[in-house]
């Protein structure tokens, strides 16, 4: 009776991991990529105690930008996925990549205090994008952008962020080469993508 109790409770917990566990049918992270019932991803509340990876300006492809508006990009990773990458070069299953845009206040402007030269954040927020690593989705990955901090669904496809990260990042479609902390990591550990090598031998 006891035997098959805990063999009860084994199975149990073994259907539970595999609901939850990163590589699973569930294609989840304890600390990264969570879905509703529907597979819309849900917004990744507390991203900004991740791991920072970098910081860019004008790196976006948010319309704002496009119209003159200088923005930030700053990009995030949940931090299990993270120390993997640190071990491997590369990402493992549910990992959560999060570009946050923020508008960039130029020095000189009255919002901008002290500064007289260079560029700083504003307090809100100008869009937000999050890149999972999903290996039941074509390609292995998908790209969400959040209108509201709530749910959102995975965009089509067909959408040029695929192709151009599939061709030219340097790990995992993931820009890595833009992440001056995991670029070394990736070097010592032979995980460059082919694309990234030839283009940075021309």
């Amino acid at each position: 009776m006891i035997g098959r109790l805990l063999l009860s409770v084994a199975m149990a917990s073994t259907m539970l991991l595999g609901v939850l566990a990163p590589g699973s049918a569930g294609h989840e992270s304890p600390d990264g990529a969570r879905y509703t019932a529907e597979r819309e991803l849900r917004f990744p509340e507390g991203y900004r105690e991740w791991i920072f990876l970098t910081s860019g300006v004008d790196m976006t492809y948010n319309a704002k930008a496009d119209a003159g508006m200088s923005m930030f990009g700053n990009v995030f990773v949940n931090p299990s996925s993270y120390r993997e990458f640190l071990k491997t070069g590369t990402w493992p299953e549910g990992t959560a990549l999060v570009l946050e845009d923020r508008g960039a206040v130029h020095g000189g402007e009255k919002q901008a205090s002290i500064n007289k030269h260079g560029l700083s954040q504003t307090e809100e927020t100008m869009g937000m994008e999050v890149h999972v690593k999903d290996a039941s989705v074509p390609g292995g990955w998908g790209f969400y952008a959040f209108d509201t901090e709530k749910t959102a669904k995975m965009i089509p496809r067909a959408a040029t962020c695929y192709s151009c990260h599939e061709q030219h990042a340097a790990v995992d479609t993931t820009f890595v080469q833009f992440y001056p902390t995991l670029l070394p990591v990736a070097k010592t550990k032979g995980t460059l993508s082919k694309g990234y090598l030839a283009e940075v031998a021309k």
